[in-house]
Parts: structure tokens; sequence; C-alpha cells
């Protein structure tokens, strides 16, 4: 039986599924909201996974090691297997629209729409953001420079050497080649701060740990992702992508779960008749953020130390395992018993306690 769905939004969750519009029974149209603000052009890095075989056509620079570093010490993680990609966001949406368009997907705005009551609804626009909520904001520049300065075989996850005032803070750079790489000023905190402290960071961080003083930037990028548990923006419509519970909470990693929760929902609808996107991860794995979450939130100083342990304890392919929400029992015992106790302690007491205290209020 043909469905019509109407999707609100027209950023990856929205495009991405309008991408598979042909495999679905039903008309999908795509509502672009008012008042939206204009897309701007980011990077956007992923693992390698099965489930990305679109993105095999897709122009994209591509890592095999992998690298986390503190202010004493390092590790580099490596896997033929699981490979860290990166490509820019518009290629990604115009080969979502190419194909949405033969899929014959409507596009409209928001102003002109009007919902019918047979029509299944869903909502990609941003979730809503509690107070106190931990959010991985950053600032990033690709630079060019006239000499040789960057390995291009070793993406660098995280890089501890810079100011630890703000919150979590570490340096993420993708060198595209020698003298052309990605660098972006990364926190992990409840507050965004000021573009110049992200830009000084990164310039100071280059001189410092390059010996660069002079480049040419080529292209900006800043984001805020929210982390945790967040409410729908509208509680009468279920959710997609971030909006449906697809960001990774520990890690803000969005793209490969918008891609599983769109799997998920298209074998199920192709299957039951209905459509329905579920939360891609694993309660176990929410759990286990939730108390990381608020470790970085309260005691972020501990943050380096737990990241170089984790990689230090892991293969190239576990580490991607379990960032991917693809561990089993034994991952996730390994990664906990690498972990330093007293931190993870202290969360758990702290996420413990409030519940306590709220059920005994109930039952007075």
């Amino acid at each position: 039986m043909s469905r019509d769905i109407e999707i609100i939004g027209d950023g990856c969750a929205a495009l991405s599924f309008a991408a598979r519009a042909s495999e679905i029974n039903g008309n999908l149209t795509l509502i672009r909201p008012n008042n939206a603000p204009a897309a701007k052009d980011h990077v956007w890095g992923f693992w390698s996974d099965p489930i990305l075989h679109q993105t095999e056509n897709i122009p994209k620079s591509t890592w095999k090691k992998w690298a986390i570093i503190t202010d004493n010490d390092r590790v580099v993680l490596e896997s033929e297997n699981k490979s860290y990609n990166a490509f820019k966001r518009s290629d990604w949406t115009k080969h979502c629209e190419n194909l949405a368009k033969m899929a014959n997907v409507k596009f409209i705005n928001e102003s002109d729409w009007e919902r019918s009551a047979d029509s299944t609804v869903f909502d990609t626009r941003p979730p809503i953001i509690p107070n106190g909520c931990v959010l991985q904001h950053f600032h990033g520049i690709e630079i060019s420079t006239t000499e040789k300065k960057f390995d291009p075989n070793v993406a660098i996850l995280m890089d501890f050497r810079v100011d630890q005032s703000k919150g979590l803070h570490f340096i993420y750079l993708l060198p595209y080649s020698e003298t052309e790489a990605l660098i972006e000023s990364t926190i992990f905190s409840t507050n965004v701060v000021e573009k110049q402290y992200y830009l000084d960071n990164i310039k100071s961080y280059l001189e410092s740990n390059y010996q660069i003083d002079e480049y040419f930037t080529t292209h900006q990028e800043s984001g805020v992702i929210p982390l945790g548990k967040l409410a729908l923006h509208d509680s009468d419509i279920p959710g997609l992508g971030t909006n449906g519970g697809a960001t990774r909470p520990a890690s803000g990693y969005t793209f490969l779960f918008i891609q599983r929760q769109i799997e998920a929902a298209i074998k199920s609808a192709n299957n039951s008749g209905g459509i329905r996107f579920k939360n891609p991860h694993k309660r176990i794995d929410l759990w286990m953020d939730s108390i990381f979450l608020t470790v970085l939130k309260h005691w972020p100083e501990y943050g380096p130390n737990i990241f170089l342990r984790m990689g230090k304890a892991l293969s190239g392919e576990q580490f991607v395992n379990f960032l991917s929400g693809d561990a089993g029992w034994w991952l996730r015992l390994r990664v906990i018993f690498a972990m330093p106790k007293w931190p993870f302690i202290k969360a758990l007491t702290k996420n413990i306690l409030p519940s306590r205290k709220s059920s005994n209020a109930v039952v007075a």
C-alpha cells in the first residue's frame, strides 16, 4: 500500500532519506523550514562501514592511521578495514538531492505546506537543548602552507596540547597533503566561547608543534553539537537524525548513525508496511555515555588521560567498533578496565543520587 511521507528539514538526515526514496512504497515530500539558516559547508568525518556504500562515489580523503596526543604521551592506531574518512557536506547533499529528484521526491517550503491527515510526518529540525547540556563546539580552518609540514598518512583525532581552561579542549587535524590540512579547535563544555579563542589556539598550536608562522586560510567552519538526552523539536512529531537520537552522546558522531537509522526504518517499512525511525544506539552504550559525559562536564581534566588510555588498550579496529556502536560485552569491559576508576565512580554516584532523591520525594 502506497503512503505519503513528509519530512520537515533539508539537512543530512532528510536528504539521506530522500536519496533512498526509490526503496520505499510511497510518495515523499521534503519541507524546507521557515527561517532556516543558510546551509554552510562543513567537513564531515566518519569511519568506514558497509552501510555507507553510497559514499564510494563521493570525493573524500581517507586515513588508515590516526593519533591521540597528550602533553606527555601519544598513541597511533591503525586499521586496514576501518579507515577514517572525510568529505564536504555539499558533496554529500548534492549527491542525495540528485538521487531524490530521480525518485520524484517533492521539495516545498514550509510556508506552502498543508499537513494532510493521511500523511506520516517526521521532523529533522534541531532538538531542544536543555540547560546545562554538554556541548561539543568548534571552529576550524582549512589552510595551505608553502613548506611541507604535515604527514598525510596520519589523522590527528585529538591533540590535547592546548589551553584546558575552558573545558576539555583538543585540536582535530586532518592532513589532506603535506601542505594542506583542516585544523579545528574543539571543546567539550556547557558554554560556547568566542570565535577568536579558537583561532588564537589554532595559531599557537601550529606555531608550537609544526613551526608554522604563516599560512593561507582557504575555508572556515564552526558548529555546536549538543550531547546527551535531548527533547524533540516538536513533541507531537517523531524525529529523525539528531532530532531522533542519532548523535552518539559521548563523541558527537552522527553521520554513520543517521544512515543506520534510515536503513533500519526502510527494512522495517518494507516488511511491515509502516515506517518508524528508532534510536540507533544500544541502551547500554547510552548509559555508558551518560556516565562519561558526567565526567567530562564536572571533571574535564581527566579527559586527555581517558582518551589516551582507551587508545592504548584497543587495536585500531576495536577502537572504531567501540565508537561506532559495534562493541560486544568483551570490548566494553576492555574499555571499562582501561579507564581510571575514581572519576567514573564519582560520575556514577552523581548520576544515581539525584534519581534516588526524586524517588523518595514522590513516595513521601
